[in-house]
């Protein structure tokens, strides 16, 4: 199973989804490959500190790809792995493109503030565009991620997302916490991180569960 963490506006947080859902899926334990798509090159730098912190044991390959060579190194390789996570950019470039035309799941975070949720008709726009050309449907889901702790812009958001068509607007969100940028800057996820942040912890498998749900349902 392909997934592709994307969206149209930087500073949403896809890195840190991705590389939180790669390590998770790497506890199943599946071969995992970690793609990244973007030009900051971000997961490439955490998969460095990774190595780094834990002296090789990554647990998943990671390799850097970008333009159409994601969608054609894509399907040489994902026979190769159970999964394959990939990191796109902040923009609708080729490199989104060519990985959605492959991937079989969209997971696009969403922060709860005007100018990010101001994208959402974009981002529909694009998934209905590539919907378009595909021949089996993309299952695209939108979430929170850097949630606030109180006030009202979570709720006026979740009701937003909840209304798209071409988006699963998935009632679980990843809140404002310091634990996610800190394991990150140490090449870990936020399940790794010790002294661990058990509230961080919890909604990242609350999100990861209900991820699995809509895309492993039991027969």
């Amino acid at each position: 199973m392909i997934f592709t963490i994307g969206g149209i506006k930087g500073g949403s947080g896809k890195t840190t989804v991705a590389v939180n859902l790669t390590l998770r899926l790497a506890r199943l334990p599946p071969d995992v490959l970690l793609v990244d798509a973007d030009d900051q090159e971000t997961a490439t730098d955490f998969t460095a500190w990774r190595d780094e912190t834990l002296n090789g044991a990554t647990n998943y390959t990671a390799v850097k790809l970008t333009g159409e060579s994601v969608r054609s190194q894509i399907l040489k390789l994902r026979d190769k792995y159970d999964y394959v996570v990939i990191d796109t950019g902040g923009r609708d470039t080729t490199s989104q493109r060519a990985a959605l035309s492959v991937s079989d799941v969209y997971l696009v975070p969403f922060n709860p503030r005007s100018f990010d949720i101001w994208t959402l008709q974009r981002v529909e726009q694009l998934i209905l565009e590539i919907q378009a050309v595909r021949t089996v449907p993309l299952r695209a889901f939108a979430f929170l991620n850097r949630a606030d702790f109180k006030g009202s812009d979570n709720r006026d958001a979740a009701d937003l997302l909840s209304r798209s068509e071409p988006l699963l607007f998935l009632d679980t969100s990843l809140g404002n916490r310091k634990a996610f940028s800190h394991a990150s800057a140490r090449g870990l996820s936020v399940t790794e991180l010790t002294p661990p942040d058990p509230k961080a912890v919890a909604e990242t498998e609350r999100l990861f569960q209900a991820l699995l749900t809509h895309t492993h349902p039991r027969p």
